[in-house]
């Protein structure tokens, strides 16, 4: 015969039971959602190109490469061996654009975790306890807001080697402060549930409390705003990429387009070199927008009743 507390523990699933549950079934809604099931089904071909890029590219992004007859081959107009011509240099424009989706995935995942997570984390914090730890972290938040997040990035990027993971941290430091505000006042809700209160009651820790019975009420929101995260960190690594303070040694997008800016490709009318990572660029970014506001409604069905 079951006890008492295992026959409670069966009926009543966890907190974080029934978040997964619920975003299992958010995920389902997404998918009927025409502009959230755009950008799924970018990103899961992006995802895909960037596993497989290796078997994909038909040369290696940095490899200088040579014509039958020995010769350089530079400037290459698009055929069946080079599909998207090649580089004044003599590198592969296809390969290269495969290769950077990888580094484009990596800068946007992580800064995008990083954002989401310290946001979150202050969030709960500031908004749970209140009072001088509450203050203390939004004014932290608003001089974050202070802070030009392009030419800080710059000058971190100057300071330190250069690096894709400057763009990581500068985001890090920088943009947690939107995340971080919407859950507090998120937070300053949901701690006065009567759920909370009764955790209260029973003697749980504060850290069970914030992560166990608060956590789940926010995370939608905090992923709502890591979907955004992604393609703003995509598209600061292809600005500080085109401006040269990326790293030479490692192929992605803003790469490709500093190396046809400065080898004048727009003027030779090379379109095949530029246009394709940008069109890359702007497909990532707009998807990730896609599915923030597929996800926007959901969280805020009034909006859908709006439109």
């Amino acid at each position: 015969m079951a006890t008492p507390n295992t026959s409670l523990r069966t009926a009543r699933p966890s907190r974080w039971r029934l978040f997964v549950r619920s975003l299992a079934g958010t995920g389902a809604l997404l998918l009927r959602d025409p502009y959230a099931l755009f950008g799924t089904v970018v990103y899961a071909l992006f995802v895909l190109i960037a596993l497989f890029a290796e078997q994909l590219a038909p040369f290696d992004p940095l490899e200088i490469l040579f014509t039958p007859e020995g010769n350089l081959a530079a400037d290459l107009r698009p055929s069946r061996e080079h599909p998207l011509g090649t580089t004044s240099l003599a590198r592969d424009v296809y390969s290269q654009l495969l290769y950077g989706t990888r580094s484009a995935l990596l800068v946007g995942v992580t800064a995008a975790f990083c954002v989401v997570a310290i946001g979150t984390v202050v969030g709960l914090v500031a908004g749970y306890f209140g009072g001088l730890v509450d203050t203390v972290l939004m004014r932290l938040a608003d001089i974050a807001f202070g802070i030009p997040f392009l030419p800080f990035v710059i000058v971190l990027a100057a300071f330190l080697e250069p690096s894709v993971w400057n763009v990581v941290l500068a985001m890090a430091l920088i943009l947690w402060r939107d995340t971080g505000r919407v859950i507090r006042s998120q937070v300053l809700t949901v701690r006065e549930r009567s759920y909370v209160e009764a955790a209260r009651v029973t003697g749980s820790s504060t850290p069970r409390i914030i992560f166990l019975h608060i956590a789940p009420n926010i995370l939608p929101l905090s992923f709502l705003y890591g979907s955004i995260a992604v393609g703003w960190a995509i598209l600061t690594e292809a600005s500080i990429s085109f401006l040269g303070f990326g790293d030479s040694n490692v192929i992605s997008w803003g790469y490709m387009l500093q190396d046809a800016f400065v080898s004048q490709a727009l003027s030779r009318g090379s379109y095949y070199w530029f246009v394709p990572p940008g069109i890359a660029i702007v497909l990532v970014v707009t998807a990730g927008f896609f599915i923030s506001r597929g996800y926007e409604e959901l969280l805020f069905p009034r909006l859908r009743e709006e439109d």
